[in-house]
C-alpha cells in the first residue's frame, strides 16, 4: 500500500485549555473494491465522542455538517474538509486495490477502512489512535509508544516497512497532527458544541434479581445519562464490590444519552444485602440502588380480603337460605287422636 500526508495537512489552532470531560475526536474511512448493497464505494464519517459531526461520500464528493453547530466554522472550512477529502478518497480507492493484490485477489467485494483520531481526557492526558482493516480484520496499526506502524497481517508487511522507513517515517508525521491539530480542533469542536456534548443528565436506575438453585442473578441497569462516562458496580452490605458476571458497552441512546447494564451472580447469605452503585458528574453523590426480594404486589393484600369476605358473605346468604328452606318444610306433630294418615283431613 501506499500513503501520503494529504489528510493531516490542517493549520494548528492556538485555543486555550479549558476544563472539560474527556472528549474524543475521531474520522471513519470507509473505502469497497465495488460499489453494492447500498455502501458508497468511498466514504468519511467523523464523529466527536459519539456524535456525527460531519461526512462526505463519493457520491456527494462534499464535506457537509451533520450538526447545526458544526456550521460555524464557515465555507473556507468546508471547502478545505471537502479538497483533503478528495485526495483520501483517491489514496485508499488505490489502497484496496493493492491490497486485493496482496492478497492474490482479482475480483469480489472487499474492504479498507481506517479509523484515526484522538482523544483528550478530563485531566488533560492526549491519547492518539491510527487503525487500518481489510474485509473486516484489523490489518495495521499505530503503536503510539514507538510511533511506528504493527502489521497483524503478514500481507501488510510490505507496507509497514515503508511506512516505517527513514525516508517516510508516518508514524512520526502522524505524531505531530494527533498530539497537536487533532486535539486543537477537537477543543474548537467542542467549544461550538458544548452545550450539547458537556449537557448534564442524572442517570436512572433499575435493579432486578432472579433465584435459580441458590444462585442470585442481579441486573442494574443505568440509562438516560450524559455524559458517556460513568461508574456502575455491585455492591455487598454497602462496601464490598461484587465481581461483575457481566457488563455491556455504553451503548447510545437515540435521545443523545447513554446506558449501561451490568450483572452479577452471588450466592445470598442471611443477612446480606445487595445495592448497585452508580457514580456520574452530573450527581451531586453517588447513588446506591438496593436490590430486595419481590414481595407481593400492593394490591395483592386487598384483593385476598374482599374475597374472603366475599366468600363469607356467599356462606352466610347460603346459610340463611338452607335455614329458611328446613323451616318452611318442618310441621308440629298432631296432638289429637284423630288419624295421622295424610289423606284424612282434619273435620270442623
Amino acid at each position: 500500500m501506499c500513503y501520503t500526508d494529504a489528510r493531516w495537512g490542517v493549520t494548528s489552532l492556538a485555543i486555550p485549555a479549558a476544563a472539560m470531560d474527556s472528549h474524543s475526536l475521531r474520522s471513519y474511512y470507509t473505502t469497497v473494491s465495488a460499489p453494492g448493497s447500498g455502501i458508497h464505494p468511498f466514504s468519511i464519517v467523523e464523529y466527536v465522542d459519539d456524535r456525527e459531526i460531519m461526512n462526505y461520500n463519493s457520491d456527494s464528493r462534499r464535506m457537509v455538517p451533520s450538526v447545526e453547530w458544526m456550521k460555524k466554522l464557515g465555507p473556507e472550512y468546508w471547502e478545505t474538509e471537502t479538497e483533503n477529502a478528495k485526495g483520501d478518497e483517491a489514496i485508499l480507492r488505490h489502497n484496496v486495490r493493492t491490497a486485493m493484490e496482496r492478497f492474490n485477489q482479482t475480483g469480489g467485494f472487499h474492504s479498507v477502512q481506517v479509523m484515526s483520531g484522538c482523544e483528550l481526557g478530563d485531566d488533560g492526558s492526549i491519547r492518539g489512535y491510527d487503525q487500518h482493516g481489510y474485509d473486516g480484520g484489523e490489518f495495521i496499526a499505530l503503536d503510539t509508544q514507538t510511533w511506528t506502524y504493527m502489521a497483524t497481517m503478514s500481507q501488510a508487511l510490505i507496507t509497514t516497512q515503508r511506512w516505517n522507513s527513514p525516508e517516510v517515517r508516518l508514524g512520526e508525521r502522524l505524531r505531530n497532527y494527533l498530539e497537536n491539530e487533532c486535539i486543537d480542533w477537537l477543543k474548537k469542536h467542542v467549544e461550538n458544541g458544548r452545550e450539547e456534548l458537556e449537557r448534564r443528565v442524572q442517570p436512572q436506575v433499575k435493579v432486578s434479581g432472579k433465584d435459580k438453585d441458590g444462585t442470585l442473578k442481579l441486573h442494574c441497569l443505568v440509562y438516560g445519562f450524559h455524559p458517556r462516562h460513568v461508574d456502575v458496580k455491585w455492591m455487598k452490605n454497602q462496601v464490598d464490590d461484587v465481581p461483575e458476571d457481566q457488563t455491556t458497552h455504553v451503548l447510545p441512546n437515540p435521545d443523545g444519552t447513554y446506558q449501561i447494564r451490568v450483572s452479577a451472580e452471588v450466592i445470598p447469605k442471611e443477612g446480606d444485602s445487595y445495592s448497585c452503585y452508580v457514580d456520574h458528574s452530573s450527581l451531586q453523590k453517588p447513588l446506591n440502588t438496593p436490590w430486595e426480594p419481590e414481595q407481593p404486589s400492593s394490591w395483592v393484600t386487598p384483593v385476598i380480603a374482599v374475597v374472603v369476605v366475599a366468600l363469607l358473605v356467599v356462606a352466610g346468604i347460603v346459610g340463611v337460605l338452607i335455614y329458611r328452606k328446613k323451616k318452611a318444610g318442618y310441621k308440629t306433630a298432631s296432638t289429637s287422636d284423630a288419624s295421622s294418615d295424610s289423606n284424612n283431613t282434619a273435620t270442623a
